[in-house]
């Protein structure tokens, strides 16, 4: 049965701020929201039995610790349940697809070997073990060495941007897969006008993500966001209605912690063509409360962006 379509939320930065002034109250508020939709989709894959869970979502949209923290909550309820990434899967260097330009083609589903990956998935259901491939990012090419997997019960997730693509599961039975959507429904408005669009908060995410951690430039983050967004439109959102369920990623409070990294980045790109998208984006979250990055949980999926 098709989600049911969760309408996204245009909350004022104004209540945001207010809420900010509370404290820890604000943001273990919000935490306590986030865990208790995921605790109710692990709720609803046992109830359904359901064997096989196929979760995507766009860039920063917290999907790779989403399907962590949903296989945790499966377990805490006497359950087994494991990962896997469908990045594991990428095709060998010589085998990808390429760009009119000649460029790989990372977000293309053609750059998947989904024969081995649904080989895999049958396996998994029919005798609860498998053989994983395992792929060298260094080298992009696939490991000699594979990974075994005994999963004779339980539920397996499977998390990666083609994930809800039909041509994905073609080949395992439909009524063992339960579909999942993993996005941001909450926006954010200053006197009535829309000032941060889920797409704003996600780039926020990664610049400061890429920034700190990763050691991207933020020119090389900010430079290669609409082609992200145009491989998103074409390979991850029309697909999003073949969703069973639209599990939420926002947090409130967020912005508010956004707010002190981003903040800082302005004026980095100053000389450059993309100092006034980034001291526009970074401007917006000057609007915001301040609240300090030590207060997220150690365990909050905003980890996965903020260290």
């Amino acid at each position: 049965m098709p989600a049911m379509w969760i309408p996204k939320r245009l909350v004022e930065v104004s209540l945001i701020n207010t809420a900010a002034k509370t404290g820890k109250d604000f943001v273990m508020h919000c935490e306590f929201e986030y865990e208790s939709r995921i605790s109710a989709a692990a709720a609803e894959i046992l109830h359904l039995n359901k064997r096989i869970v196929m979760l995507s979502g766009p860039s920063a949209s917290g999907k790779t610790t989403t399907a962590h923290k949903l296989a945790a909550a499966i377990r805490a309820r006497g359950e087994k349940a494991a990962v896997i990434s469908m990045d594991n899967f990428f095709k060998n260097l010589d085998q990808y697809p390429r760009l009119p330009d000649g460029t790989k083609d990372y977000e293309n589903i053609t750059a998947v070997d989904l024969d081995t990956l649904q080989r895999c998935l049958n396996e998994l259901l029919q005798t609860g073990k498998t053989q994983l491939p395992e792929f060298d990012f260094l080298t992009e090419n696939r490991k000699a060495e594979w990974i075994p997997l005994e999963l004779p019960e339980g539920v397996c997730i499977v998390e990666g941007i083609h994930a809800l693509n039909p041509q994905t599961t073609a080949m395992i039975p439909g009524q063992r897969v339960y579909h999942v959507y993993v996005g941001l429904r909450e926006e954010y408005s200053k006197g009535g006008q829309r000032i941060f669009s889920t797409r704003d908060i996600r780039l926020a995410r990664r610049l400061v993500r890429d920034y700190k951690f990763r050691g991207h430039s933020l020119e090389k983050t900010l430079g290669m966001w609409p082609s992200v967004c145009a491989g998103e439109d074409r390979y991850i959102k029309v697909f999003k209605k073949q969703a069973d369920l639209l599990l939420d990623s926002s947090f409130s409070y967020e912005l508010c912690v956004l707010a002190g990294s981003m903040t800082q980045l302005a004026g980095e790109l100053e000389g450059t063509p993309l100092a006034d998208q980034m001291n526009d984006l970074a401007g917006r979250f000057s609007l915001c409360e301040q609240l300090p990055i030590e207060w997220i949980p150690k365990q909050s999926m905003l980890r996965e962006f903020l260290g």
